[in-house]
C-alpha cells in the first residue's frame, strides 16, 4: 500500500482533485487485491500448520477436541505397532486443506488478473 501511493496513477488522481476515499478504493485497492489474496492464503496455511504443530506437541486444545494435530499425535504413538493410517489420514487432511486454499487463491488471482 505504501509503495502504491507514490506511483504516477495515484499522483494523477490527486491532481484531478479526487478525494482520499476515492483514491483508496477506486485506484489503489484494485491494484493490490492480488497481493492481499496471496498474503491471506499464505497466512491461513501458516495458521493451520501452527495450530496442528502446537496440538501435536501438546500445547493445543485438550484431548477430547476434534483437532488434526492431536489426532496425528495420538496416532504417532502406535506407528511402531504397524498402525500407520491413524497418523497418515489426519496429516493428509492438514496438507490437503493448505493445498486447496492455495489452489483456490491461485484461481481467484487468475480470474482477477484476466478481468
Amino acid at each position: 500500500m505504501l509503495a502504491e501511493r507514490d506511483l504516477d496513477y495515484v499522483t494523477s488522481a490527486r491532481l484531478r482533485g479526487e478525494g482520499r476515499a476515492f483514491i483508496m478504493f477506486r485506484e489503489i485497492l484494485p491494484n493490490i487485491t492480488g497481493p492481499i489474496i496471496v498474503e491471506l492464503t499464505v497466512r491461513i496455511g501458516y495458521g493451520v500448520f501452527t495450530v496442528a504443530t502446537l496440538s501435536f506437541l501438546g500445547a493445543g486444545p485438550p484431548a477430547p477436541s476434534p483437532d488434526w494435530g492431536l489426532q496425528v499425535s495420538d496416532g504417532y504413538n502406535v506407528i511402531s505397532a504397524g498402525i500407520w493410517w491413524t497418523t497418515f489420514f489426519p496429516a493428509m487432511a492438514i496438507a490437503s486443506l493448505v493445498i486447496a486454499v492455495n489452489l483456490i487463491a491461485d484461481s481467484v488471482q487468475s480470474v482477477m488478473e484476466a478481468s
